[in-house]
């Protein structure tokens, strides 16, 4: 039996917070048609929709994460660590921890200084302020008419207050918008939670239009599993759908274009014949088109944290234990208040780990819970946590095809602390998140320092317990770079170098890592494509 055929202007791959984007602006043309293809579902799950519910998406199996796990970690004990991957309507902005930060300034003069015209911080500015509904208004840096719902952290419980006091104690600034003119100290993060959700990229540009636009099809649980290359032209995709999974080819008259991730963004393209030959041909991939660099130069922030049991019941266990987290889930269902809103996580730092850096390397979140191992080991007691994460890593890995099935997951290689560099970095963010804690200010709620402890005291000793301790903090990019360079993948439109009809948008696209959660820059760089489209 044939495949079933269908044909429209632009085929979009993956609904996360690219796709989301570009169907939301391509489609607001009615002249033109789109098809948005997600292998997930809808976001319909309470545990998307409720702040609160985070923790739940991280650390158990559930149709919104894509459950990865990295190859063996050379540096880190060869262990194998978890990737949670957002699946599904809004991808990974439907199971983040929903900080909204841009990264710092330089980061994008940087990409600009490397060719990339277009793509410096006054560049890209404008469609950071187009994106975002930031409930403080207009201003120099934020806009207030876009569909993004942007909140600051109200900072309501006490060791938000005390945590920033003690970073001041410890000789660090402070700032009252990681996204305005200063970067660099300790301040509230502004949050994607507005009117007591989660806000999204599906909440904010999808579900405004889903079922209203005759000229946009979703598809959902439709996972592609192949592009259609003719002579150098992505010509549709090959997708398979239901429990039968049955085939379909959808043609695109315009362009194809990638948002499945910075994982399976390179996936898609290396099973499509789009890759390093040798690689292809090691699979059994016949080559389509030669670009050696898809899937290599993969960044990431990698984690570790500072954890202290706290004296007092003010953390999210005491505010949920037992019949409490009922009585939160009804507050939120009925009023959208209460502690479901919160996902406790409304401060944090940049700071820089050595003098004369022009910009911040480290980044420090704090959590009013216990949180291990993404929260994969339960602590029924009350205490906080401080996450810091390398924000510029020199080290570069690459993901790279197990098999030739598209059902398969790729492999992740982060090659996390291949450098020096990355390992003086992680072990100075431990010892400055302790001078933090051990603070004054923070007396009437420290406890005993659970994670690493008190007998972790040397170099050696913490060098041994990143090792065995340390995570990742979910902002991979780089995968499918772009460049002004010939060897890059993808030119400064995210057009696939020597192809014709298709890109790639997402965090893959990214040369380097930002300095900061990536969600928000996502959402920036398909505004920015969009508009140049149009």
């Amino acid at each position: 039996m044939a495949a079933e055929t269908t044909e429209f202007d632009y085929v979009i791959v993956g609904a996360g917070s690219a796709g989301c984007v570009m169907a939301n602006r391509l489609s607001a043309d009615p002249s033109v048609s789109v098809c948005l293809i997600e292998a997930g579902k809808e976001d319909t799950s309470l545990l998307v929709k409720m702040p609160a519910g985070v923790g739940a998406l991280l650390k158990k199996p559930n149709p919104q994460n894509w459950f990865f796990w990295t190859e063996p970690q050379k540096h880190l004990n060869n262990r194998k660590l978890y990737w949670p991957r957002g699946k599904g309507w809004g991808g990974s902005s439907s199971i983040n921890g929903m900080i909204y930060i841009r990264g710092h300034a330089r980061d994008y003069d940087q990409w600009r200084q490397t060719g990339l015209a277009g793509w410096g911080y006054d560049d890209v500015l404008p469609y950071f302020k187009k994106s975002e509904r930031y409930d403080e208004g207009d201003d120099e840096y934020h806009g207030r008419e876009g569909p993004l719902g942007v909140t600051n952290s109200r900072m309501e419980d006490a060791v938000y207050s005390q945590f920033v006091e003690a970073g001041v104690a410890a000789g660090y600034p402070t700032t009252d918008d990681f996204n305005g003119d200063q970067q660099e100290g300790l301040g509230p993060y502004q949050r994607t939670i507005a009117d007591g959700e989660r806000f999204s990229a599906a909440r904010a540009y999808l579900h405004p239009i889903a079922g209203k636009r005759d000229n946009l099809a979703i598809l959902s649980t439709g996972l592609v599993t192949k592009i259609l290359v003719e002579d150098k032209r992505a010509t549709g995709v090959e997708a398979v759908s239901g429990k039968g999974r049955e085939k379909r080819i959808i043609k695109a008259r315009r362009e194809i274009i990638v948002c499945a991730g910075t994982v399976q963004s390179p996936q898609l393209l290396m099973l499509s014949g789009i890759g390093d030959p040798e690689d292809l041909k090691a699979q059994g991939i016949e080559v389509t088109h030669a670009s050696p660099q898809v899937g290599k130069n993969l960044q990431d922030h990698l984690d570790v944290v500072v954890v202290h049991e706290m004296t007092q019941k003010l953390s999210a266990h005491s505010k949920q234990a037992g019949l409490k987290k009922l009585v939160v889930a009804l507050d939120f269902l009925a009023r959208r208040k209460g502690a479901g809103t919160d996902n406790f996580l409304q401060t944090g730092a940049f700071l820089k780990s050595r003098e004369g850096l022009d910009r911040p390397d480290i980044q420090l979140h704090l959590v009013n819970a216990i949180m291990i191992e993404h929260g994969f080991q339960e602590v029924k007691r009350d205490g906080f946590t401080v996450h810091a994460c390398q924000l510029r890593p020199e080290s570069r890995g690459e993901i790279g095809l197990k098999s030739a099935d598209p059902f398969a997951a790729p492999r992740i290689d982060p090659n996390y602390l291949d450098s020096d560099e990355d390992k003086r970095v992680m072990r100075q963010s431990v010892k400055m998140m302790r001078a933090i804690c051990r603070q004054a200010a923070l007396d009437p709620l420290r406890g005993p320092e659970l994670v690493p402890g008190e007998d972790i005291t040397t170099d050696d000793d913490i060098d041994r317990h990143i090792r065995e301790a340390a995570e990742t903090i979910y902002h991979p990019v780089g995968t499918v770079r772009m460049g002004a360079d010939s060897d890059s993948p993808l030119d400064g439109s995210l057009k696939m170098r020597g192809m014709d009809g298709l890109r790639v948008i997402d965090a893959s696209v990214m040369p380097t890592l930002i300095g900061g959660n990536t969600n928000a820059p996502v959402i920036m760089i398909a505004e920015k494509i969009a508009a140049e489209m149009g």
